[in-house]
């Protein structure tokens, strides 16, 4: 199902503090920048800063078939937290939770 962990995402209370120190964390300039979120690109990582989430660092991981693969995630005991969502671009996500409690995230560029 995976392809591979690209993406982590960091909540944030202070998007502007949160920013200010992972440029200098991380050596990088956010390629993309809004009020909703701010993401770096390291080698082939992605960094993001979420100032909505509640929860996380949540890694998401590339998948082909976003639906396919959050079935497959919910038939293995994995509760849903966020359903299918496009945030732009046809970039779909959708987060899970497992049986510890810990969230994960799927992604697949529609």
């Amino acid at each position: 199902m995976a392809q591979n962990i690209k993406l982590i995402v960091y909540p944030v209370r202070d998007i502007e503090k949160a920013k200010a120190f992972y440029v200098r964390f991380l050596d990088a300039e956010p390629y993309v920048e809004s009020a909703n979120y701010i993401g770096y690109k390291v080698g082939n990582q992605e960094v993001g800063l979420d100032p909505n989430s509640k929860v996380g660092p949540i890694a998401y991981t590339d998948v082909a078939d976003i639906k396919s693969s959050l079935k497959a995630m919910i038939e293995a005991g994995a509760e849903v937290v966020q359903d299918i969502k496009d945030v732009g671009g046809g970039l779909l996500i959708a987060q899970v939770r497992d049986a510890d409690g810990n969230v994960v995230g799927l992604r697949c560029s529609g």
